[in-house]
């Protein structure tokens, strides 16, 4: 008697690519290249701004 049969293990591969395949399908319109928008520097001293004063 064994005490996995080979169906748990299929149905648990058909489980994790239905899922896989549904969380891309969820999150692939954010996939828009950028993950930040880019770094902007600092144009003057009055825009440094310390915390405490």
């Amino acid at each position: 008697m064994d005490l996995f049969k080979p169906d748990l293990y299929r149905s648990f591969a058909i489980g994790f690519v239905l899922g896989l395949a549904l969380i891309a399908m969820i999150s692939a319109p954010h996939w828009d290249g950028d993950l930040a928008e880019p770094a902007q520097a600092a144009t003057s001293a009055d825009t440094l701004q310390t915390v405490g004063e």
